[in-house]
């Protein structure tokens, strides 16, 4: 597996819908298919970007349940001169560094990656979990579910 990019970045805003799901009550597609026609409707949209946020309640890692329940959204950086649907929430990202992994394949497999990075990337780097939401940022080369698809995986970290 290749190494991430880590990353400083400042705060970012996001607009978009969230759900509260568990990983056995995965809601990811319904969460897509209500946001994208509402996608359609903001006004201004410049950035191609789309993000998948998980934002996990506090110590959601430390005995992980598949069970536990936790909030994703399916958002856009809505940049300054954007006008937001009413329905649409807004997400406040803080700041932080972020271990930023680049992912090629189907949507379906994704977890491999996740498994790779929380169980063997992570415990033998210099850096730990922190907490603030995690980011999949699916650009132009984003296919869903296709072989070729592209997406960067953003993992919060801290040094430990």
């Amino acid at each position: 597996m290749v190494a991430p990019q880590i990353k400083h970045t400042e705060g970012i805003q996001l607009s978009g819908l969230k759900r509260k799901m568990s990983l056995t009550q995965n809601q990811t597609r319904e969460l897509w298919q209500e946001f994208m026609p509402l996608r359609k409707k903001l006004v201004g949209l410049t950035a191609p970007e789309h993000y998948s946020v998980e934002v996990y309640p506090p110590n959601y890692f430390d005995q992980f349940n598949p069970s536990l329940e936790f909030e994703k959204w399916a958002a856009v950086a809505p940049g300054d001169q954007i006008i937001i649907p009413e329905t649409c929430e807004t997400l406040e990202i803080p700041g932080g560094l972020y271990a930023i992994f680049l992912y090629k394949g189907r949507s379906s497999e994704v977890h491999k990656m996740y498994q790779y990075i929380l169980g063997t990337w992570l415990p033998n780097s210099t850096y730990q979990l922190d907490d603030r939401p995690h980011m999949g940022v699916m650009g132009e080369k984003y296919k869903n579910n296709d072989p070729e698809s592209e997406e960067e995986l953003w993992i919060p970290i801290r040094t430990k």
